[in-house]
Order: C-alpha cells, then sequence, then structure tokens
C-alpha cells in the first residue's frame, strides 16, 4: 500500500471529527482511516515505517513505559518485564490460564480468586485492561501525530468469540486511554467488510463467504451472508487459545530437542527461551517464502526443511479445518455452497494454511488484501459508516454465545441461542 500523507489540519475537514478503525490485535495492532480525497480506507504510515505496532509493553526499571518495536526488542533480555500476547488474558481470572502459565515469560498473579488476572512487574500490578490500553494510547498518539488532529474516537475490533466480559474489558481499554469507543465490531465482519466493497458492484447476487481468520493469538471461522450491501454472519466458530503463536510454541520445542542432541546439557533458561521464541518466529516467516532455511543458535547450526516444519504444525492446521466443518454445520450449508473464502491474519502467509484451507473449501482463497490489515480497514469502513459518510452498508452481526438466565438448579434457560441477529431482544 502507498504511502500516503494526510493532513487534515486544515480545510473543511477539521469540523468533521475523524473516527479511526483498530485493529487491537494479539500480536500487533493498528489503525485506519478513509482518506479524505480517495474515500478509500488505508493504514496510517509514517516515514515508510510499518503500520504494524507490536502488541508488546515494556517497563523499565526507572517506570518508564514503552509500546511496540522498542518494546519487542527488550523481549531477549528483559523477558519478565516485557508483556506480550495481553490479549489472550482479556476478561480472563487465574483459573482461566493456569493451564497455559508457561507460554508467558512474566509473572501472572494466583490471588485465588475468581477475579480477573494481575500481572505483576516489581511491586506493581496490572490487568490485562492496563496493557491494552497502553496499546491503544501509542495508537491514539502515532494516528494524532500523523492526521495532525485529535483522535477521540473509535471502532475497534475484536475476536468474533469474544464473550461480553471480554468486550466489556477491550471497550473499558478505549475508555482508558482517551478513546470513545462507538462500537465493538467481530474481525470477521470487519475482514469481510474490507472486501466486501469490492462486491457493491455485484449488489443482485448474494453471496456466501467464509472468513478464515488465523492471526497471533486466536483463530476464527466464520460464514457470512452479503447482500444488498447488507453484511449478515450466519454462523462463527473458533478457538481462543490457537494462533501463530502456538505455531511458534511447537517450533521452539522442536529446535530445543535438536539443540539437545548436539548438547545434552544445555541449560534451561529464560534467556534461552526467549531467544527459542524468536529464532522459531524467524524460521516461521523464512520458511513461508523458502523451502529450507540454515541458522545458529547457541553456537549450534540447525537446518530446517518446510517439509519437516509442516508436519510439526499439521495438527494444529486440522484443529483449524475441524472449527470450519463445525461453523458450516452451525450454518446448514455445505462447502460447495460456500462463493469466497477471504483468509485474515499473519498466520494465513504460511502456504501449507492457504493449500489445506483451498483443498477443503474446494476454491482458490482470497489473499489480495494484506492479511495483516485487512481487519483495520474495515474497522475504518465501518467506521464511517458511523460517521454518516457511508450509507451503502448496512451491518448485521450476531452473537457468538447464548445468553439466557440461571434458573432453578443453577441451570441455564436460553433467551437469546448462538448465532442470532443483533440488536436483538427477549423478555
Amino acid at each position: 500500500m502507498a504511502k500516503i500523507g494526510i493532513n487534515v489540519s486544515t480545510g473543511s475537514l477539521q469540523k468533521d471529527e475523524m473516527i479511526v478503525g483498530i485493529d487491537l490485535g494479539t500480536t500487533n495492532s493498528l489503525v485506519a482511516v478513509i482518506h479524505p480525497q480517495t474515500k478509500k480506507p488505508v493504514v496510517l504510515i509514517e516515514n515508510n515505517r510499518s503500520a504494524l505496532v507490536p502488541s508488546i509493553v515494556h517497563f523499565n526499571e526507572q517506570g518508564q513505559i514503552v509500546v511496540g518495536e522498542e518494546a519487542k526488542e527488550k523481549l531477549m533480555s528483559e523477558p519478565t518485564r516485557t508483556i506480550y500476547s495481553a490479549k489472550r488474558l482479556m476478561g480472563k481470572s487465574y483459573s482461566d490460564v493456569k493451564e497455559n502459565e508457561h507460554f508467558f515469560s512474566y509473572k501472572i498473579i494466583d490471588n485465588q480468586t475468581d477475579s480477573l488476572v494481575k500481572i505483576q512487574v516489581d511491586n506493581q500490578f496490572y490487568s490485562p485492561i492496563d496493557l491494552s490500553a497502553m496499546i491503544l494510547k501509542e495508537l491514539k498518539t502515532r494516528a494524532e501525530h500523523i492526521l495532525k488532529t485529535p483522535v477521540t474516537k473509535a471502532v475497534i475490533t475484536v475476536p468474533a468469540y469474544f464473550n461480553d466480559t471480554q468486550r466489556q474489558a477491550t471497550r473499558d481499554a478505549g475508555k482508558l486511554a482517551g478513546l470513545d469507543v462507538l462500537r465493538i465490531v467481530n474481525e470477521p465482519t470487519a475482514a469481510s467488510l474490507a472486501y466486501g466493497l469490492g462486491l457493491q458492484e455485484n449488489k443482485k447476487d448474494v453471496e456466501t463467504v467464509a472468513v478464515y481468520d488465523f492471526g497471533g493469538g486466536t483463530f476464527d471461522i466464520s460464514i457470512l451472508s452479503i447482500s444488498n450491501g447488507i453484511f449478515e454472519v450466519i454462523s462463527t466458530h473458533g478457538d481462543t487459545q490457537l494462533g501463530g503463536d502456538d505455531i511458534d510454541q511447537l517450533l521452539q520445542a522442536h529446535i530445543k530437542q535438536e539443540l539437545r542432541k548436539h548438547n545434552p546439557a544445555i541449560d534451561e533458561t529464560e534467556n534461552l527461551n526467549q531467544s527459542l521464541r524468536l529464532c522459531a518466529e524467524g524460521v516461521k516467516r523464512t520458511l513461508s517464502s523458502d523451502e529450507a532455511t540454515t541458522f545458529d543458535i547457541e553456537g549450534i547450526t540447525l537446518t530446517i526443511t518446510r517439509n519437516e516444519f509442516e508436519l510439526i504444525i499439521a495438527p494444529l492446521l486440522q484443529r483449524t479445518i475441524v472449527c470450519c466443518e463445525k461453523a458450516l454445520k452451525d450454518a446448514g450449508l455445505q462447502v460447495n455452497e460456500i462463493d469466497n473464502v477471504v483468509m485474515v491474519g499473519g498466520s494465513t502467509r504460511i502456504p501449507m494454511v492457504k493449500q489445506k484451507v483451498g483443498e477443503f473449501f474446494g476454491r482458490k482463497v482470497h489473499d489480495e488484501v494484506n492479511p495483516d490489515e485487512v481487519v483495520a480497514l474495515g474497522a475504518a469502513i465501518q467506521a464511517d459508516v458511523l460517521s454518516g459518510n457511508n450509507k451503502d452498508v448496512l451491518l448485521l452481526d450476531i452473537t457468538p454465545l447464548s445468553l439466557g438466565i440461571e434458573t432453578a438448579g443453577g441451570l441455564m434457560d436460553v433467551l437469546i441461542p448462538r448465532n442470532s441477529k443483533i440488536p436483538n431482544k427477549a423478555s
């Protein structure tokens, strides 16, 4: 995407406050807006610097906070002070995350209650809401710097699988960062909006779209129906503990195993684990374009081929395909009734992912729009709808989980079944 310098500090644009679209991701986050001249969604870029801000927060010993690339550089040297994947902890208590605690190099507090999880750095305690607010604040500051205008209103995206607590936590984080969160939008809905613009000319047909969203921390599959500019989510399925992070973990374990063959006495230190984590991420990226990669770690040279890599990650990909089957079943559709398959999230860059999803749906997948940017671009379109500029699109979303009331015996009586359209009411 071309670098676009937008200066809205002059002219008539100033009176219409710009609403930004934010993709608050597990691994990376970014901001997009509708360009005032072209009326197309664009991701904010500055001095050719990537628009992606790593969703990482670092606390230095003086108590200063850095977010993004600068924080990412500290993953190796100061792992206990550098917080990553905070989105995985959103709306969770310690009992929800204790099985995956080994995944985090920082300290998660077990306070023996069902209250929301806390992270400890020195003598300070932070909730995932605080950490997400720090990331959102950084995005807000960058956006204001590029747009030369205050940014106070936003549309923020979340995984379709987020429950009400997690959605409210996201709103609270926005508020803490000084943002008025006008709408929380499901990520697959935003992605389909970004591609949906291409469907505007073709308004007569009803199109059924599968959005396969394999990001850094979560996996979602959503089935949408698009007709006359109306986007309707028919069903959604996913796994909140499945993403690129898990691919990295499997690869990390494999690299550690290979190291042990060369040096059985290798010490298990936090620094080794961090260097293995970053090494695994690098290997994964290289193997998306190369057939093999050779690298040095702990003074040992190792080679991993794409074939080996594919064997390692095959079980994870199979889990995503099982979710696809369930989403289709919920939607009451057969595979051949899906017209388009849209790929979202950095993990879809892996050739085997595209291949497996293409084979499952029996068609070529859509990956023309940058999979890291597509959700933010869709959020910007939704922001444009809310600002009253775009009248061509109507968004009908769904609730991913059943809502109900507790009745005798601690049972739940469902009032609004999952996959019901929102807004919705029951009495």
